[in-house]
């Protein structure tokens, strides 16, 4: 399963330790044998399965009409997922559909007297803003990724499996799927990667980028970046973490040349293990590192490599 995938099942597992509740895994598309297996294995009371031909390429309007014909018979009373980019393209559908509340993007949730409150960031990750649900259940909520870790995910002793019955038809589904671009066939899922090697404007030049390519290669990781990077056309912008790129929680997560502005930042904080590396000693991202090395980038990869 994705790492979003497990994060939620790890949200879904406090939630209900905190609340008193069961937790239950849903899968979905034309095949979810593997799905179903990996989920079972947790400490879940039960995994739904949602099988159709029609799943079989993503669509939103396909993905929204089973999801909500699940929710409408199995009436739960929250709805987790991860943040990701298909997550947003589809589940507005099913909030419109139920009109039922959507909570999106939240790092955190706390319970107050009783009652559940979501926090997410807003302003670019300067601010915090407590949200709560209005209305009767059930309550759509997303979380960003690594507010929960998915080795968080507790294990289970074989939890049961049980298809659920959809109508989906090729009417409900409005888009036609073609090939995909031939510049996306090569973006990087930064968000599954386990090791990242990220850089900044402080790597110099465009031409230094093959040595920090090898030494991302060494490590078995992906190349990522910040924003000026992709802004100077260095980089893809699939490339990109932060606030207007993509959210990863890696590992490791070794920053070079990186500076570490707000919008940065709050891309990347979930890393489990962040190493700095900046010949500039005041950088902000040293204040997050847990490890942090001032000195020259160019001297100090190709030893790295090496090593």
């Amino acid at each position: 399963m994705h790492r979003a995938s497990m994060e939620a099942i790890a949200a879904g597992q406090s939630l209900a330790r905190d609340l008193g509740q069961t937790v239950s895994v849903l899968a979905m598309g034309e095949d979810t044998s593997q799905m179903a297996q990996e989920a079972s294995a947790k400490d879940v009371m039960e995994v739904l399965t949602a099988e159709h031909p029609l799943l079989k390429d993503y669509s939103a309007d396909g993905y929204a009409k089973v999801l909500t014909q699940v929710i409408e018979a199995e009436s739960p009373k929250y709805v987790i997922m991860g943040h990701t980019y298909m997550v947003r393209d589809f589940l507005p559908k099913v909030s419109a559909a139920l009109r039922k509340p959507l909570l999106g993007d939240n790092i955190a949730y706390r319970i107050e007297d009783g009652s559940i409150i979501f926090t997410k960031q807003v302003f670019a990750g300067k601010l915090s803003a407590d949200v709560v649900p209005n209305g009767d259940p059930p309550y759509l909520v997303t979380f960003q990724s690594a507010a929960f870790q998915e080795d968080a995910a507790a294990e289970g002793n074989g939890a049961a499996v049980r298809p659920v019955e959809v109508n989906l038809e090729s009417g409900h589904i409005s888009t036609t799927s073609e090939e995909p671009f031939q510049e996306t066939t090569t973006t990087v899922d930064l968000a599954s990667a386990d090791v990242i090697v990220s850089v900044g404007r402080g790597i110099g030049k465009e031409e230094n980028l093959p040595m920090i390519k090898a030494l991302a290669e060494a490590l078995g990781g992906q190349i990522a970046s910040s924003r000026p990077v992709v802004d100077a056309g260095w980089l893809p912008p699939y490339h990109q973490v932060g606030s207007s790129g993509q959210t990863v929680a890696p590992t490791l997560y070794l920053a070079l040349g990186i500076s570490g502005a707000i919008q940065h930042v709050v891309g990347m904080k979930g890393s489990k293990n962040v190493v700095v590396i900046n010949k500039d000693s005041d950088a902000p991202l040293f204040e997050i590192a847990d490890f942090g090395v001032v000195g020259d980038i160019l001297e100090i990869i190709p030893k790295l490599t090496e090593a």
